[in-house]
């Protein structure tokens, strides 16, 4: 239907039957107008018309988006997104790429997700102040180009929401790229000493604010302007990371030195830059064995960094791809992300918060304490964290008479150098005469399977050695029996896996080997040291202890034994 609201009529108003006058009446009536009233009348038409203009134009201005400065915006467009301002980076502070990490984090995002100031964040919703909702100045820009209807080239709305480029994947921060909380902080644990404990903690340093480290320097450095917080003369900390303060291990350890920066343009420049704290530490030393591998680096690891839930980068110095890979399911559990190689990496990595070492206790003991564990993590923490990083299904063991015919399982771990249990078979068959459904197995370097195999055991048998580490994986409550062999054991027996037991809530029982029993006997004569006076080679240090008593095989007395093993069956009943 068509308007006639603005078209022309056809007729004057008054309807049709109106007298028309006649042309010559209407050529007098027009030669009697004077022509100055004319002209005064011309004028006061055109300042109407410009007054209605300028009232118009003034509601314009209100509502357009392409007028909306400064001096005129009005309530109704605070909620619009704020001018684009580039932060000041200093002259001698290059502006840092981007932050990725190498493989990405559990979700499989490369990037690690970097939260940008309040004023260079995209405005959320699709409304625009000012304008209707179905017309956003989105889509006024891809109607019209990428410059903003109106606004000359320098002052269009891209530079608010400018991103980085490909070419060197720069993001606009004043600080280089590291996030900064005031000044930055270095503590340092040192107090290495345990009464009863032989091995010395090693110092564990624990930075925040602008800490920037740098792999291929082997320096972490923190911007600290006051150049407080235990630097040397000349404002250095170094640091071994490896957590066990052994003299004989700890040359071969990478050290590492800490830096205090007086400001943040003689700091090296970000790189890549991570929200979560950093761990650097070593896997050197004796981790190519199982109870290394846990009392050196798995539990301080976990004393260290369990608490941040996985928001956590791992940074390895010393090492070693085949451990990595061994322990892979463990380290996932521990951190989000891919663990760094602190030996190949050439990039400067930044973050708010970080530790040089790791925090650790005595052999597979967890206490209280206020610097080392001040969450109050146990033993049993540790078994929870182990059981859930390889999905171990058993938290309890079988309880005897629990079901009809049900057999408790025991696992005895066979050892294939020294220490060995020569009459294994013999040990077995007993216990298999006593009721136990009876497993022999030596560990090897599959720990989610071996861990599993642990698991489903209610008994955990072995001599003295790395193999009664597996007591982890049991479930609380199982039982470990420990063969301690011959030349007076007592006390590593009890610290490294009796005490150990205990704190993991799992019910001990230990054996010691006789005279008799040991392999010694037919290599060494009875008046000798070894069998005289063993405390003497405890004495004279590790080395003297590996050349005798740690050689040792031992062939367990069935008669003494068979008690042993009735023990066992009788602490599941409890």
């Amino acid at each position: 239907m068509t308007s006639t609201a603005y078209s022309r009529p056809s007729k004057l108003p008054g309807g049709g039957g109106e007298r028309r006058l006649p042309p010559r009446l209407m050529r007098g009536l027009a030669s009697k107008i004077e022509p100055k009233k004319l002209g005064v009348g011309l004028v006061a038409g055109c300042c109407l018309a410009l007054l209605t203009y300028v009232s118009l134009a003034k509601l314009f201005a209100i509502y357009s988006p392409v007028f909306a400065s400064t001096a005129n915006t009005s309530a109704m467009m605070q909620n619009s997104p704020p001018a684009a301002s580039k932060p000041s980076v200093p002259e001698t502070e290059a502006i840092p790429p981007q932050e990725t990490l190498a493989g990405g984090g559990k979700d499989g995002n490369p990037v690690d997700r970097v939260d940008l100031p309040e004023d260079k964040q995209e405005v959320s919703g699709s409304d625009e102040p000012g304008l209707p909702q179905a017309v956003t100045r989105k889509e006024m820009a891809a109607a019209l180009g990428s410059e903003e209807p109106g606004l000359p080239e320098a002052l269009t709305r891209k530079d608010e929401t400018e991103k980085p480029s490909a070419k060197d994947g720069e993001e606009k921060q004043s600080n280089g790229g590291a996030a900064t909380g005031g000044e930055g902080k270095m503590t340092c644990d040192e107090n290495g000493v345990d009464e009863g404990f032989p091995y010395a903690r090693p110092t564990v340093c624990e930075l925040s604010g602008d800490i920037r480290i740098s792999p291929k320097q082997k320096t972490v450095y923190l911007v600290n302007p006051s150049g407080a917080g235990g630097f040397d003369e000349r404002g250095e900390k170094r640091v071994r990371p490896y957590a066990r303060k052994d003299d004989f291990l700890l040359p071969a350890v990478v050290e590492v030195t800490i830096k205090s920066a007086p400001s943040a343009a003689v700091a090296p420049k970000c790189t890549k830059r991570h929200r979560v704290p950093a761990v650097v530490f070593s896997n050197a030393g004796y981790t190519d064995n199982f109870f290394h591998d846990n009392t050196d680096v798995l539990i301080p690891l976990f004393l260290t960094a369990s608490h941040l839930k996985g928001e956590v980068q791992l940074l390895i110095t010393n090492y070693k791809p085949w451990w990595v890979q061994k322990y892979t399911p463990l380290l996932r559990k521990l951190s989000n992300y891919d663990v760094i190689n602190f030996d190949a990496d050439e990039g400067v990595h930044c973050f708010p918060q970080g530790f040089v070492g790791m925090y650790r206790d005595r052999d597979l003991i967890l206490s209280p304490h206020p610097t080392r564990n001040p969450r109050n993590y146990t033993m049993v923490d540790y078994n929870r964290f182990l059981r859930g990083a390889l999905a171990l299904p058993r938290d309890r063991p079988a309880v005897l008479g629990e079901e009809p015919g049900m057999k408790p399982r025991m696992l005895i771990i066979s050892r294939g150098g020294t220490r060995k249990l020569l009459n294994l078979d013999e040990v077995a068959a007993a216990a298999s005469d006593l009721g136990f459904n009876v497993t022999v197995a030596e560990a090897g370097a599959d720990v989610p399977a071996f861990a599993a195999l642990v698991n489903s055991a209610d008994v955990l048998l072995a001599v003295h050695g790395a193999g009664l580490t597996n007591q982890i994986f049991l479930p609380t409550s199982a039982v470990v029996v420990q063969i301690v062999p011959w030349g007076k054991m007592d006390w590593m027996a009890t610290n490294f896996y009796g005490q150990p037991a205990r704190g993991m809530q799992l019910r001990y029982l230990e054996y010691y080997v006789g005279e008799e029993e040991t392999s010694l006997k037919d290599k060494y004569p009875r008046d000798h040291v070894v069998f005289t006076d063993p405390m003497a080679l405890h004495k004279q240090g590790w080395q003297a202890l590996a050349e005798t008593v740690m050689k040792q095989d031992v062939r367990v007395d069935l008669t003494k034994f068979r008690p042993v093993l009735l023990q066992a069956l009788d602490k599941l009943q409890e």
